[in-house]
């Protein structure tokens, strides 16, 4: 059920920002269009069943990240389109989130309005939790706020490769967190 109300508020918010809800004009049946294409991916990700120790190969295109690891990649089905790369997930307090979640907002230059911080090619996929870019190494501790980081190089990458809807899975455990 949860999955359920999840899909549907990405659907939601997906048609608000894509101007399907309450829009007027030539662009509202592209709109509605894109809002469709994304309602159809969440539903087949529903589907799927997800696991907490390897990525889906059911959904078409999605964002795998591996806690433990800390590594993303993207795949297509169990084909593998981009990476693995290194990432930097949540420290002590802040952890990522784990689970099947899809890309809801996307900014490409959003800065933090609660760390007043730089967040290039910003996919928000739970919550206030995104995959984006930062300016340190990915080793750096003791982590992130949540967030997903990577190189520029690998967030430009990333932002071709996803959509709106695009499922993000999300699984393992970072150590010490």
């Amino acid at each position: 059920m949860r999955v359920k109300a999840r899909a549907t508020a990405v659907v939601l918010a997906t048609a608000a920002l894509l101007g399907a809800v309450g829009a007027v004009g030539a662009g509202q049946a592209d709109a509605v269009t894109r809002a469709q294409a994304a309602e159809a991916q969440v539903a087949k990700a529903e589907k799927a069943t997800w696991s907490p120790t390897h990525c889906l190969t059911d959904v078409g295109r999605v964002a795998c990240v591996d806690l433990t690891h800390q590594r993303l990649w993207i795949q297509d089905g169990s084909r593998i389109v981009y990476g693995p790369v290194q990432v930097r997930t949540g420290r002590r307090g802040y952890a990522t989130r784990d689970g099947l979640f899809h890309v809801y907002w996307r900014d490409l230059h959003h800065v933090s309005s609660l760390y007043n911080v730089a967040m290039p090619y910003s996919q928000f996929f739970s919550g206030g939790q995104a995959l984006h870019a930062v300016g340190i190494p990915m080793s750096t501790p003791p982590g992130s706020h949540g967030c997903v980081n990577m190189t520029m190089h690998d967030a430009a990458k990333v932002w071709g490769l996803l959509r709106l809807g695009s499922p993000v899975d999300v699984f393992g455990r970072k150590p010490g967190t």
